[in-house]
């Protein structure tokens, strides 16, 4: 249990570099992992911008990089699909939020290992720095897609980008997953043993069980792909062959043989699978928070929130055989993936039944942190509903290869994950910064990424089934698409509007940190330990005080309380509806 004396081990750093560069405070290395991430998506978003305008107009000459060659566009489609993955989806729900609130969430003063805390933030920064740096070696940047897939990543000859690029790629990624064991560990043990007097498993936010289930997530997952990622090294550098057959590169036979390219896809998709989760689930939590706190009612459900993400993140390991349906596997390994597939879906649709239970007769609040948890849900079900189709070997098989893939996972991992970062960000602004961002501008935002997002996947869906292919750099030519071109121009335009529309955003950031009114300690009028201490928290999180829990988290319209909420440090209440 958390401890006055551990509130006390080490007193608030007064030097700059040490408070705000190489700083111990898990609070500082919060922001830190919201920063990076908030550069990357930046990165990722504009990388995306170019290949849509390349696949609509394939000759344009565009400012900076020129005409796309084909090359230059699976590049393109790598490093947007490495970077959003891994420095955005992975970096800003875990790494920012879940580093900043779950020690506070849980009433600890800090995470268990600062040391340890910090130096998963550094490293995570140099795998950013190494990734970026692929660009700019001779060769450029590896075209091997974002799932590396072997004998084309793991021969240096393949092509362009599989140089010196690749190899850069591999080890950014090998870095990542060293600063994500750490994260992991860290997150895992402060959940633990530093939780306040009172704060048992079962009142924990949900906030909190999302990071501590997606942290032994990671901790699981990213051994696997540190392993897999070094062997891939040996085979380009030291003449192994764990994925390389009797190849053929060029007319010249490859020295390497007897290796096996579905060795590197089952290490792969056993951490990829588990990664989607890593991705969502803090999403699934941050929802769940906002729903019940703006809907002023407890969650619907708690228990059976807890449970079923605890059987997403079990079944999330067993499902990684789904992505590669395509790849010759025994129908008897497809059919039994394939079971275990669609069994995901019952925990999920627990949760969004729950969801609707919550906001279900609430005096619901409209919000922007509100806007963007209901908009979460709506793009996790719109993003889910195409699962259950690409769950199936025979229907897979010709939709495996096309757009319809692309709209399913951007809509259910990448843009739903985003909205659950944008709906943190309004919630816990105020807390992080001691003001409130602009109002009008939230709404604004989210009705253009709303839209914006379902006008860009939502059509790919119907690509994909009209056979139009993922992954070519140029299809104007074939007769077969050309009547798929109008629509191609359409998601592009939706693409340009909705990335503009980001910098909205980022202006209400950065302005309301400056300028935008002073927020009170509880501005929500939540239950939750963060909004029972200052704003910003003070250096220690509590003032020296350590809380004392009573409440579950979620206390909400309880008969004959004085408010309409009950924060979790008030006294105990006899009846909760929570329980």
């Amino acid at each position: 249990m958390a401890t006055t004396e551990v509130i006390h081990a080490h007193a608030a750093p007064e030097g700059f570099i040490r408070k705000y560069i190489f700083s111990l405070d898990h609070k500082i290395i919060g922001l830190q992992y919201f920063f990076l991430a908030l550069t990357a998506v930046w990165v990722g978003m504009i990388l995306s911008l170019f290949m849509r305008i390349h696949m609509v107009w394939p000759n344009a000459n565009l400012p900076l990089i020129g005409h796309i060659q084909p090359e230059a566009y699976l590049s393109l489609v790598t490093m947007h699909g490495t970077i959003m993955v891994f420095f955005v989806l992975t970096t800003a729900p875990q790494g920012g939020f879940g580093n900043y609130f779950l020690p506070i969430q849980i009433g600890a003063p800090d995470m268990a290992f600062p040391v340890l805390n910090m130096l998963s933030f550094w490293t995570t920064f140099i795998a950013f720095i190494v990734m970026l740096a692929a660009f700019f070696v001779t060769g450029g940047a590896p075209l091997h897609g974002w799932t590396g897939y072997p004998p084309l990543s793991a021969v240096q000859s393949a092509g362009p980008g599989e140089g010196l690029g690749a190899d850069l790629w591999i080890t950014s990624i090998a870095i990542f997953c060293a600063a994500s064991l750490m994260g992991a560990l860290n997150f895992i043990t402060t959940t633990l043993d530093l939780r306040a007097k009172g704060m048992s498993m079962m009142r924990m936010p949900l906030t909190v069980w999302s990071w501590f289930i997606t942290a032994i997530l990671g901790l699981l997952a990213f051994g696997v792909l540190l392993s897999a990622g070094i062997l891939l090294l040996m085979d380009r550098n030291l003449g192994t062959s764990f994925y390389v057959p009797l190849v053929v590169v060029n007319g010249q036979v490859m020295a390497h043989r007897g290796g096996s390219p579905l060795l590197w896809q089952h290490l792969f998709w056993f951490f990829g699978h588990p990664e989607v989760y890593i991705a969502i689930l803090p999403g699934m939590g941050v929802a769940s928070q906002l729903l019940s706190t703006f809907s002023r009612k407890p969650i619907f459900g708690y228990k059976a929130m807890v449970y079923a993400m605890l059987g997403i993140g079990f079944l999330g390991f067993m499902v990684w055989g789904h992505h590669m349906f395509m790849s010759g596997m025994s129908p008897y390994s497809a059919f039994a993936f394939s079971i275990l597939t669609m069994s995901i879906g019952v925990p999920s649709a627990i949760k969004t039944f729950n969801w609707l239970g919550t906001i279900w007769r609430g005096r619901v609040r409209f919000y922007t942190p509100m806007l963007f948890a209901v908009g979460f849900v709506s793009l996790f079900v719109s993003g889910g509903l195409s699962g259950p189709f690409l769950a199936q070997p025979t229907l897979d098989i010709p939709l495996h290869d096309t757009a319809f893939v692309v709209g399913h996972f951007h809509l259910i991992m990448g843009v739903a994950a985003i909205f659950g970062i944008f709906g943190a960000t309004y919630y816990w602004f105020p807390k992080m910064f001691g003001r409130m961002m602009n109002e009008r501008l939230g709404k604004i935002h989210f009705w253009f990424s709303f839209i914006g997002t379902y006008s860009i996947f939502m059509p790919m869906h119907y690509l994909g089934m009209a056979g139009q292919p993922r992954r070519y750099s140029q299809f104007t030519e074939l007769a077969y698409l050309q009547h798929l071109i109008p629509l191609n121009r359409f998601i592009t335009y939706a693409a340009i509007i909705t990335i503009s529309a980001q910098l909205i955003f980022v202006l209400n950031l950065f302005w309301s940190m400056l300028k935008g009114p002073k927020a009170s300690d509880n501005p929500w009028e939540a239950t939750t330990l963060e909004w029972t201490t200052a704003t910003p928290p003070p250096h220690d999180n509590f003032g020296g005080h350590t809380p004392v829990v009573h409440n579950g988290p979620y206390e909400y319209g309880v008969p004959g309380a004085a408010r309409d909420f009950i924060l979790q440090t008030d006294p105990a209440i006899t009846a909760s509806p929570a329980h």
